[in-house]
């Protein structure tokens, strides 16, 4: 049966009950995603409140006291605070200002004609991708060694003097962003790339009759069709703007460049796990989902009331 034979009217009186035997199919699709979300995501989210209390492992998470806001006006008042703000923040103010570059990087691969050259391309830049964090540290940490490494003896070539890249703390914010872009560049553009596949070829034919130029066709034809797409991705970004994810940066820091390092993941780690402070690293972490949820729903809000593109 096409489930679409029967479609919902939610303006009608239809009971729950009716509209689920209607379209049966589409829950059971929909079941999966429900039950693993739910058991992975949202049940252990119980344990968040150990972010208002003072956890005992022999209390557990129920027995232990309650603190109020106790660990979040201890962080506020820390002294790593603004340093942690403001590391994490331009880090992925950083990140942000990169994200045009899949965009660009697939509407190149869109103009590639030569099928050979497009495919080639395409490996060579979705590679990076599949190498783990581990190896691509120690790819930086190999190439920008100061006897040994590949662009320092470049930078000794033409007549430069080595530069201590890992231990230089004005170095460690480009390092891990563009190292970051060049292995997840390709990757993002397939996005991109499947968006501008449905673009109709009858309105780039009719330009070209017209005599609209490449760029001219790209700007008013190719741009236009992905908007929606850009549009949800920025404001997923947004979502995701606080949380850096801390394995490579731990992996890129020593104590030489900590001052531009240290950010909140990398401290919710050491609290949490190293030095054993559940509860205040519950808070922190807490804290910063708190952050990313006023950002995605303002974000959404503001792409809703400038264009028709949001996500709720």
């Amino acid at each position: 049966m096409d489930v679409t034979d029967h479609p919902v009217q939610f303006g009608d009186r239809t009971t729950i009950k009716k509209r689920f035997v209607q379209s049966w199919q589409l829950y059971v699709l929909l079941a999966p995603a429900i039950v693993y979300f739910t058991i992975f995501h949202y049940v252990p989210m119980y344990g968040a409140q150990i972010a208002f209390k003072n956890f005992y492992a022999t209390s557990g998470i129920w027995g232990s006291p309650w603190v109020g806001f106790d660990h979040f006006i201890r962080f506020f008042d820390s002294y790593y605070f603004w340093r942690l703000l403001k590391n994490t923040f331009l880090i992925n103010l950083y990140q942000l200002a990169l994200f045009p570059l899949p965009i660009i990087l697939a509407i190149s691969l869109n103009e590639v004609k030569n099928g050979t050259v497009k495919k080639w391309s395409q490996t060579l830049t979705y590679a990076p991708h599949f190498i783990s964090t581990v190896v691509v540290v120690g790819m930086i940490v190999v190439f920008l060694d100061p006897e040994t490494g590949l662009v320092n003896n470049l930078i000794v070539f033409f007549g430069g003097e080595p530069i201590q890249f890992m231990q230089s703390p004005e170095w460690f914010r480009h390092i891990y962003v563009w190292s970051g872009e060049w292995q997840s560049l390709g990757w993002s553009s397939i996005i991109y790339l499947a968006a501008l596949a449905g673009v109709n070829p009858e309105l780039h034919d009719a330009a070209k009759v017209d005599g609209a130029t490449r760029l001219q066709r790209i700007w008013n034809i190719d741009i236009p069709a992905i908007i929606p797409t850009i549009v949800v991705l920025l404001i997923l970004n947004f979502g995701n703007f606080m949380s850096i994810g801390f394995e490579k940066i731990l992996l890129m820091q020593n104590s030489l460049n900590s001052s531009t390092s240290d950010v909140i993941q990398t401290f919710v780690y050491e609290s949490g796990l190293v030095e054993g402070q559940y509860s205040y690293a519950a808070a922190i972490g807490l804290f910063d989902s708190v952050i990313n949820v006023i950002l995605i729903v303002t974000m959404n809000q503001i792409a809703r009331k400038t264009s028709e593109n949001s996500l709720w």
